[in-house]
């Protein structure tokens, strides 16, 4: 059975993460941008990360560039922007594409998990995905739910 261990992804700085390191952990993954209407949303996401981190849960940010050209910056400027602007401090990974052929493999298996309301395409920026400590897909959220409202579910899953 595949799980979030499976895969691994480039840093924000460009290491090689192997996403095992995440084992035992609750984990939201979410695809981010810098210029979105949901930008925003990032403030919400660090203080679940504030919040749950002690218990064994993380974000996983993957910026991408695929919706309206909403995240034009290399992986600096968007490292220094969410640093800057919201005082990110959950782990960041490199620019990828999360629908098409060169969709990130981590992508396509959540995509496959657990397909939403365009089937298994992602709709837009801030859409997330709730994974339990055995890595497995918990549930997928839509780009307008607010980080604040995934308090309960993260709790439920953190157990």
């Amino acid at each position: 059975m595949t799980t979030l261990r499976d895969f691994s992804a480039t840093s924000i700085d460009g290491q090689d993460v192997d996403l095992s390191s995440y084992d035992g952990q609750v984990v939201l993954v979410v695809n981010t941008a810098s210029q979105c209407g949901f930008t925003p949303q990032y403030k919400g996401l660090q203080e679940l990360q504030d919040t749950y981190a002690d218990q064994g849960f993380t974000v996983l940010g993957f910026p991408c560039d695929q919706f309206g050209h909403q995240e034009p910056g290399d992986e600096d400027e968007i490292a220094s922007f969410c640093e800057r602007n919201f005082g990110v401090s959950f782990p960041l990974f490199s620019k990828i594409d999360v629908n098409g052929d060169d969709a990130h493999p981590l992508y396509q298996w959540l995509k496959s998990e657990h397909g939403g309301l365009l089937g298994e395409k992602i709709k837009w920026n801030f859409t997330k995905f709730l994974l339990g400590r055995d890595g497995q897909v918990i549930d997928r959220y839509a780009p307008t739910t607010k980080p604040e409202k995934l308090g309960g579910d993260i709790e439920k899953a953190l157990g």
